[in-house]
């Protein structure tokens, strides 16, 4: 149980990165480079930044497994799309259908590879340690 909340303690580190993230992103990445750019850059941007929180906060987790990093990566994941789509329709006024596209990697959206980055990244630190 002690995993669990501390994985729910990081995910809301993530998501204060993440958002800030991409704010500061829209506000003066995308100006510079448009916003389809923008968006490709942050997913790399972001994954790095999601790499470093784990690198500094797994140990604290303490994960004994390989399925303990899984399910730690799986509550990120589950709980981050949650919060794209809540925070995104309700606080941003993002339309549901937008939100989705931005997972589309037909339009260029990458979207889909943070998300899965992010559901590995517990695996990858571990593996690394």
């Amino acid at each position: 149980m002690d995993l669990i909340w501390k994985s729910l303690a990081i995910f809301a580190l993530i998501a204060l990165v993440e958002t800030l993230h991409g704010i500061l992103r829209a506000k003066y990445l995308a100006r510079k480079v448009g916003d389809l750019r923008s968006r490709q850059i942050g997913v790399i941007t972001g994954s790095i930044l999601i790499f470093i929180i784990s690198l500094n906060t797994l140990n604290w987790i303490d994960p004994k497994s390989l399925n303990d990093c899984l399910k730690i990566g799986f509550i990120w994941l589950i709980l981050m799309l949650l919060f794209e789509f809540i925070v995104g329709h309700y606080v941003f006024h993002f339309p549901l259908k937008w939100l989705i596209d931005e997972y589309n990697v037909k339009k260029g959206r990458w979207l889909l590879f943070g998300m899965i980055f992010l559901f590995f990244s517990p695996l990858i630190v571990f593996s690394i340690h």
